[in-house]
């Protein structure tokens, strides 16, 4: 039985419900979620830490703060930010009340950064310290963000979705090339600690191979050949093997995670009962169980990982892509 050393992030997009039916809620979003979110107990009891990257809709709502404060009285908890820029302010058009596309690259970076300094404020109000960790909603950071999270105070991200690329489509963000394991990006503004989202290829040819074809063919590598930390989407024999293929592959670190809207019934429609979110919470917690048995595990939230990390890991340049400073702007 392997007993090497493993660390394992959990994170939850602590955020507004509709996305997961194409609706961008810009004025007046739905928080209801969040008095869900206690039923992370269970899996707090057994040892796991939690990121909650917390969206503006859930940082300026009492009530739906309130529930994030009980968790975090009753647990390892750190609060992150997540920028959803759509119903962020300063808002672009107040006037419209659902954003019917998200690209983040088409927002000019002055009013995203103004974006983030909203998000950053009122984070320092609710913590009385400003958050430090960070992911961009859809996984949409591209290569001229990294700069703007610095100047934030934003020390340690974990929003780079390895083997994942946009369409013509969306403008989605170029992450096929990133590095599977932690990694430092440097910035004129600060260093940030990158957590990659823990996803494997199904076979080393699938990435070599659809690597050098056109963008439309990469940005559906994720659908068939690969896997990702992903329980909403995937039952425990898939999160083993992903796990093992991870590890074998030279990886002591695991960031997995899901939404606070998936902690309620009908928040995705994967999830349409009370019953299939106990399976959820039940599967996550077998996950854990076999984890601790197979390795030594050590569970961290992402502020405790880059405490421990980030005089060990390399600093990383893209050539191109988006997933670190370099790379199309």
């Amino acid at each position: 039985m392997d007993k090497g050393h493993v660390y394992v992030c959990c994170s939850l997009d602590v955020e507004e419900e509709g996305l997961f039916r194409g609706s961008y809620p810009i004025v007046r979003p739905s928080v209801t979620n969040l008095s869900c979110l206690c039923r992370m107990q269970p899996l707090m009891n057994m040892g796991l830490h939690a990121t909650l990257f917390c969206a503006h809709p859930v940082l300026a709502d009492d009530q739906a703060w309130s529930h994030v404060e009980a968790l975090a009285d009753r647990g390892n908890v750190e609060v992150g930010l997540h920028l959803h820029h759509w119903n962020t302010p300063p808002l672009e058009d107040p006037s419209r009340e659902v954003a019917q596309a998200v690209p983040s690259i088409r927002v000019d970076k002055d009013l995203l950064s103004a974006k983030l300094d909203t998000l950053v404020s009122l984070g320092r109000k609710r913590l009385g310290k400003a958050p430090i960790s960070f992911r961009m909603g859809r996984w949409d950071l591209h290569a001229c963000h990294w700069e703007l999270l610095a100047r934030a105070g934003i020390r340690a991200d974990a929003s780079v979705r390895p083997l994942h690329e946009g369409n013509a489509t969306n403008l989605g963000p170029d992450h096929f090339l990133a590095p599977h394991t932690p990694y430092l990006v440097e910035t004129g503004a600060g260093t940030i600690f990158e957590l990659p989202l823990t996803v494997t290829h199904l076979a080393p040819w699938i990435t070599a191979a659809v690597g050098r074809m056109p963008k439309p063919v990469r940005a559906s590598l994720q659908k068939w050949g690969a896997l990702a930390l992903l329980p909403v989407y995937h039952p425990l024999w898939a999160m083993k093997a992903v796990t093992e293929l991870a590890l074998a592959r030279g990886s002591n670190v695991l960031s997995l995670t899901w939404h606070s809207s998936e902690l309620m019934a009908g928040g995705n429609p994967r999830l349409s009962t009370d019953n299939d979110v106990r399976q959820l919470v039940r599967k996550v917690g077998k996950y854990v169980e076999w984890l601790c048995q197979r390795y030594e595990t050590e569970f961290v939230t992402l502020s405790e990982l880059d405490a421990r990390l980030r005089a060990h890991v390399p600093v990383v340049e893209a050539t191109s892509g988006d997933w670190s400073t370099r790379g199309k702007t």
